[in-house]
């Protein structure tokens, strides 16, 4: 194939979720099957880069100052629930188990990777609590020692002086999952959050 050809396909395996193949099956497609999506594709991600910015109060991404989750006055405001990056936003939105507000740190605390608490979105997060609306905190960040500490650096630095409750999602087995294929920390997840029947 063309320098170009290649060049492109080399970018496109940058993507999340591409390989090699799925790359070269989009150049094919953009290039010789549907040139006209080229067009289309390149001006829809022009504008997105011109026009789409990180929410002012929560992260999100929006084309105002602030996103519709925000300003939603359907939302509970006492209600906040603290996600690491944007794809578990979309998933939680996506369960529609959730009817509060949302805060994206874009990362998690981590020394081995010089990640400081500088280094995420939490600028915006202590403005949030100063009204004294927020009564609930649901930190939905991953299971691991990474997002302990975050949750941890939070409770200690940024709530503190704040009268709020805070809990963690739960952890286990998902749903369908076969207990005979779990793994130990896995299944010692689902047996600390057991409840009641």
């Amino acid at each position: 194939m063309s320098p170009a050809f290649e060049n492109l396909q080399t970018l496109l395996k940058r993507l999340p979720g591409l390989g090699n193949r799925s790359a070269e099956r989009i150049c094919i497609h953009l290039l010789a099957e549907k040139p006209e999506i080229s067009d289309a594709l390149i001006e829809a991600i022009t504008y997105a880069r011109e026009n789409i910015k990180p929410c002012k109060i929560c992260g999100n991404l929006t084309e105002d100052d602030v996103c519709e989750i925000c300003k939603n006055p359907r939302r509970d405001d006492s209600k906040l629930c603290i996600v690491v990056s944007l794809t578990d936003l979309i998933a939680i939105e996506n369960a529609s188990a959730w009817d509060g507000k949302y805060h994206i740190t874009y990362g998690k605390l981590s020394p081995l990777k010089n990640i400081g608490p500088e280094n995420l979105n939490l600028k915006t997060l202590k403005a949030r609590f100063e009204n004294g609306d927020i009564k609930e905190v649901l930190f939905a960040l991953p299971n691991d020692i990474e997002s302990e500490a975050t949750c941890h650096y939070i409770q200690d630095t940024i709530l503190s002086d704040y009268d709020v409750h805070c809990s963690r999602i739960g952890f286990g087995l998902p749903s369908g999952g076969d207990i005979t294929y779990a793994d130990a920390v896995t299944l010692k997840n689902a047996l600390d959050g057991k409840r009641d029947f």
